[in-house]
């Protein structure tokens, strides 16, 4: 079959598909962590879900791995490339995960992960032999450049804990890339904070430091009315604020360590009109519909990654096993129509992952 028709390039280099999603996340093991970061939909102190889960007994919600087996082998075939399991859970305490990463190797596509750098079960080193080989980025969850902010917002974090496992993690990784054509990107993803923006570029140097790759953030989902304030979004004078600690930002990505000459990658470290508190500019794009896909525990397909109940008003477009699989939603009436009208979408026109491209 000829599919050179099926793809375009994109503006950063992407191999892109119109048949599939070249990305999908599998909401793997949503209710499985062992941290309670205070913005998290479901597992912050503020959440209600955690609250009601707790009160109710209800039972985690734990993918089969026959869907992830069943909607990779589909997807394949319309141009897949990557992966990445839960991202609302930790993923590396998805009891199916190590079948990921042989899925990974049998259908010659990569992983991305998002953990929370807890290496839960076997430490720093072993999940980096584990995993390096196969995935293309892992984004470590990191939120303070000192003890006392990391742990007030990632609850059950150890900082000086994970500042050693961070480098043995990256240790592992340098020795893998010297004889592995794969090199596992390092990442440190974070999500933007009153209480924590003034301390960003030190974060910033800090990964430059340790020979981190990238540092990744987005702005606050508001889940709860206890963090409203910590939004940088939410006045004119916090996007004041936010706009010059991306300068600030910047100049930190820029620190060179013995000689070096590469620069911290950032991403999403974007300036924000201030005359428009709470909404993202018109001509900012969504970096994901008509891109990347998002797979629920029941097999439900999404369309982006905006916390569950915001997406649901989205509408519901099918459940990738009921419907003959993942691409014939990717190409069905309703997900093409959101596709191409997102932007007139009252949840779309507020969501904080649109971005410049």
């Amino acid at each position: 079959m000829d599919t050179t028709k099926e793809y375009e390039i994109s503006q950063n280099g992407t191999r892109l598909s119109y048949l599939g999603p070249w990305r999908i996340t599998f909401d793997t093991n949503p209710d499985d962590c062992n941290m309670s970061c205070i913005m998290c939909e479901e597992h912050s102190l503020f959440s209600p879900l955690r609250k009601e889960r707790i009160i109710k007994k209800t039972p985690h919600r734990r993918m089969d791995f026959s869907i992830i087996s069943k909607t990779v082998n589909d997807a394949v075939k319309h141009g897949l490339m990557e992966i990445i399991p839960s991202t609302m859970g930790e993923p590396l305490l998805y009891k199916n995960f190590i079948k990921i990463i042989e899925l990974c190797r049998e259908r010659n596509i990569k992983l991305n992960i998002t953990t929370n750098g807890t290496w839960p079960g076997l430490g720093p080193e072993k999940w980096a032999e584990l995993i390096c080989p196969v995935t293309s980025d892992i984004k470590i969850s990191w939120n303070g450049a000192v003890k006392t902010t990391q742990e007030a917002i990632m609850k059950g974090s150890l900082f000086e804990k994970r500042l050693k496992n961070l480098q043995k993690f990256i240790a592992v990784r340098d020795k893998i890339g010297i004889s592995s054509p794969n090199r596992c990107r390092v990442t440190l993803q974070c999500t933007f904070l009153e209480t924590n923006v003034d301390e960003l570029p030190d974060l910033v140097k800090m990964a430059a430091e340790m020979r981190v790759d990238r540092v990744k953030g987005h702005h606050l989902w508001v889940h709860f009315p206890e963090i409203g304030d910590l939004d940088m979004r939410r006045s004119k004078k916090s996007i004041e604020k936010w706009n010059k600690v991306v300068d600030r930002c910047n100049i930190a990505a820029q620190f060179v360590e013995g000689g070096s000459s590469k620069a911290v990658i950032l991403e999403n470290f974007n300036k924000i009109n201030e005359d428009t508190p709470g909404m993202m500019p018109s001509d900012w794009e969504c970096p994901f519909l008509g891109k990347e896909a998002w797979v629920n525990y029941k097999g439900d397909f999404n369309p982006c990654c905006a916390p569950d109940a915001e997406r649901m008003k989205l509408g519901y477009f099918g459940n990738v096993i009921e419907e003959g699989g993942i691409s014939s939603i990717w190409n069905g009436t309703r997900y093409r129509s959101l596709v191409a009208n997102y932007k007139s979408n009252e949840i779309c026109k507020k969501c904080n992952m649109r971005k410049p491209l």
